[in-house]
């Protein structure tokens, strides 16, 4: 679950992170009004107005504009609000501005990026900094890989204060900056670990000339699997912001994620869906979604997942690739065709089942009467499934 930018400051403040003063605003005239509130606490004519949107990029997509005065910043609030802002992570299609973040302007002196995820590679939760803050951490990454800092945390003693501090000094920090980054640091990780983040990125970090370290933004993403620890996270979730068939998938307990390709999927098991993504690629293919129906579906749960596959305009196949073990193969089969008799179908269906009642499943199907190609083997479905697309 992602959460927007205001929202992962006023997290963040809760643990004592230092952030800017801002207000925000489903408005432009609740924006508008946030305007000389702003100037008043923070004491400083110069505000920032920023999109509220879940992706990055929205400085270089125009979503964020400084400005230095209230005239300024309400002509920006015009500019920004509502507008269909396209950034790199957003697609051609971009996503329309409905939230807005009013911020003080600060004296910068330097941008620095912090980030926190899990490394699969080390399986710990590792501090990553960099020099090259307000820059995407992936082209970094990419073209001088050096120049990120890596710290992992050991589940068994937590972070440790000499780990900031090395960080600190590797940054180039001094004296009052590197004790302010240890604090910051601190209560980064206490927030990670007890709100039970899947990612925390503060890019930038700044440091400003009287010697403070404050979070200029704020990406935060929580385990969906923790939510039900976090009611009150769960409340910030903005729906807007999220795929409807998606959303959808979640009232029914399927794993679903949209992609960009052609040929829809349907599979039980994780491990199974990534190698039928695999497959079908190999056959020169591209698939639609990673859809998991999970080891207990039901009749209905896989009738809803037909439905949301079928609902994509870019699916011009689709293949079902089961394997019964505690998903029987003929409760696949009961709730493809219902599926398909209540939806109807209008792209060519291809189905693999092996397991469990797999007798019994290709024997619903084929007194089905429904137009279904099926396959011996997983790459048997695929290299069918890609073909009927071509």
């Amino acid at each position: 679950m992602k959460i927007h930018e205001y929202q992962g400051k006023e997290l963040l403040a809760r643990y004592g992170v230092p952030v800017p003063i801002g207000i925000s605003a489903q408005s432009a005239d609740e924006a508008i009004a946030a305007i000389p509130q702003v100037q008043k606490k923070s004491g400083v004519d110069t505000v920032v107005v920023k999109a509220q949107i879940h992706a990055g990029g929205r400085g270089k997509g125009g979503g964020v504009k400084v400005c230095k005065t209230a005239k300024d910043a309400e002509k920006a609030v015009g500019d920004v609000f509502g507008m269909q802002l396209v950034t790199h992570q957003t697609g051609p299609e971009g996503k329309k501005v409905q939230r807005l973040l009013i911020e003080q302007g600060l004296d910068i002196e330097h941008e620095y990026y912090v980030g926190m995820t899990l490394d699969r590679a080390t399986g710990r939760v590792t501090v990553m900094a960099s020099t090259e803050g307000g820059m995407e951490i992936e082209e970094v990454a990419a073209k001088t890989p050096e120049k990120i800092l890596k710290e992992s945390i050991n589940p068994a003693v937590g972070w440790q204060d000499h780990q900031a501090r090395r960080l600190g000094f590797a940054l180039g920090l001094e004296g009052k900056e590197v004790r302010a980054l240890g604090k910051f640091l601190h209560a980064l990780t206490t927030c990670y670990w007890e709100m039970d983040c899947s990612l925390l990125e503060i890019n930038p970090l700044v440091t400003t000339t009287d010697g403070r370290v404050l979070a200029l933004d704020a990406k935060v993403n929580f385990d969906d699997n923790a939510l039900y620890r976090h009611k009150d996270i769960e409340e910030w979730r903005d729906l807007s912001e999220e795929d409807p068939a998606e959303i959808e998938a979640k009232k029914y307990d399927l794993s679903y994620i949209k992609l960009d390709g052609t040929i829809g999927c349907m599979v039980n098991g994780a491990g199974l869906a990534m190698a039928t993504m695999d497959i079908i690629k190999h056959y020169g293919g591209e698939p639609a979604n990673f859809l998991d129906v999970g080891g207990g579906a039901t009749t209905e749960k896989v009738t809803e997942a037909f439905k949301i596959i079928t609902r994509d305009p870019n699916v011009k196949s689709i293949f079902v690739n089961i394997f019964g073990g505690i998903m029987k193969c003929d409760t696949i089969a009961n709730g493809v065709v219902a599926a398909v008799k209540e939806v109807g179908l209008e792209v060519p269906l291809v189905v693999r089942l092996e397991g469990t009642n797999v007798e019994t499943g290709r024997s619903i199907l084929g007194q089905s009467g429904l137009e279904i190609v099926t396959a011996a083997d997983m790459a048997d479905g695929a290299k069918k499934a890609v073909e009927v697309v071509k």
